[in-house]
């Protein structure tokens, strides 16, 4: 399926047809304050709320690691977690 693209003309004429998003004027841009200097409280309040989860106490470690296919497709059809239940596998073949 192909998309026709619009017309620059075409764009400037949605844009000014919506009454709930006007065009910005220069003067209007030239008063914009950041929104932690207009609302610190909140801003101060999502900064904390996206960290996401809590920091582990033993983090687990990215690596690159290439297995044959018949081995990652038995975990993954294990369902959700597989990464874990490998990760589980290994821990128990290296004796830890």
């Amino acid at each position: 399926m192909t998309r026709k693209r619009l017309t620059e003309d075409q764009i400037q004429r949605m844009i000014a047809s919506d009454p709930d998003a006007p065009e910005v004027t220069d003067e209007q841009l030239g008063q914009a304050k950041p929104f932690a200097e207009v609302f610190p409280a909140l801003a101060e309040a999502m900064r904390r709320n996206a960290v996401g989860r809590p920091k582990a106490e033993n983090p687990k470690v990215a690596v690159s690691l290439r297995l044959d296919p018949e081995i990652v497709a038995r975990f993954k059809a294990s369902g959700p977690g597989w990464q874990t239940r490998m990760n589980d596998a290994l821990r128990e073949a290296a004796g830890l």
